[in-house]
């Protein structure tokens, strides 16, 4: 771990200790570390919906001709 990471957890285990040894409680590192997962997982829907809205889902009319002649066999034959 780096010198930085260390001591953000050093100052936030107390916060964890200040509760009652006989209750089994996230505490407010668990919060901390739910709310930050919480609004990963809302960014990546926020942007999947964006990238889905770019996507057409209609097929070119072209494409039916195109598979209909390759299907009767007078397609270009090289």
């Amino acid at each position: 771990m780096s010198a930085s990471v260390s001591l953000a957890v050093t100052h936030l285990v107390p916060l964890a200790k200040e509760v009652d040894e006989n209750k089994v409680t996230p505490g407010v590192l668990g919060f901390i570390v739910f709310a930050v997962m919480a609004l990963a997982v809302w960014g990546l829907m926020k942007s999947m919906s964006k990238h889905m809205g770019k996507v057409k889902f209609e097929e070119p009319a072209d494409s039916e001709e195109k598979a209909s002649t390759k299907a009767s066999g007078k397609g270009s034959a090289a």
